[in-house]
């Protein structure tokens, strides 16, 4: 996978306009009833990382982290100032914020994970990019200390217990996370006289599956 550790500028990504993007495929029934499916079973994320540039040296730093990926050829770690962690954004972090799974006296590996929830439905999203320091994990509401009781794969969002829990106790984190993406274009324009008028570059991000 190439895949670079390497997080976007916060101070770049702060104020970009993005979110998340679904696929449904619709069929007009001749009766004029409609069928839908869709092919992801998860959303993908678009970013525009133009409109957090707000000066020349932003555009420098931005050319820079464009060229150490490659332009499309690395993905990189982005932070969604609107959804970045595991609470609600005005709500500090807790070890019981999301729920990772149930044990079953076997089990030790657990997949970070947030649940969207609007009335009677719901959806679950792998948080596969953490961001190291941040993760609190619980189990049955008893914190488990990271390196003593858990370790923790920043790489994956995987975490791993060192003793698996007694079936039907609930394991649940709380934490911060990036999300995984590539630039969606293999070129940068950008003048000095158009930025300095107002005119930012167009810079697409999009969400990578890893």
């Amino acid at each position: 996978m190439n895949f670079h550790e390497e997080r976007f500028p916060e101070t770049l990504s702060f104020g970009a306009i993005g979110g998340p993007e679904r696929r449904t495929d619709v069929v007009t029934l001749t009766n004029g009833f409609e069928e839908r499916n869709t092919p992801w079973a998860h959303s993908r994320r678009r970013y525009d990382a133009g409109l957090g540039l707000r000066s020349l040296d932003d555009v420098a730093a931005l050319v820079a982290f464009f060229e150490a990926r490659q332009g499309q050829l690395f993905g990189f770690r982005w932070k969604d100032w609107g959804d970045y962690k595991s609470a609600l954004p005005s709500a500090d972090l807790t070890p019981v914020d999301q729920v990772l799974g149930t044990g079953d006296g076997t089990a030790r590996r657990f997949q970070l994970a947030k649940t969207y929830r609007s009335g009677d439905h719901s959806y679950l999203r792998p948080i596969t990019k953490p961001v190291a320091g941040t993760v609190v994990v619980a189990v049955d509401g008893v914190t488990m200390r990271e390196g003593a009781q858990f370790d923790l794969d920043v790489a994956t969002g995987i975490v791993t217990l060192n003793e698996a829990p007694n079936a039907g106790a609930e394991v649940t984190a709380g934490f911060e996370f990036d999300v995984p993406v590539r630039f969606d274009t293999d070129h940068i324009r950008a003048s000095v006289a158009s930025f300095q008028a107002g005119d930012v570059p167009d810079v697409p991000v999009v969400e990578v599956r890893v």
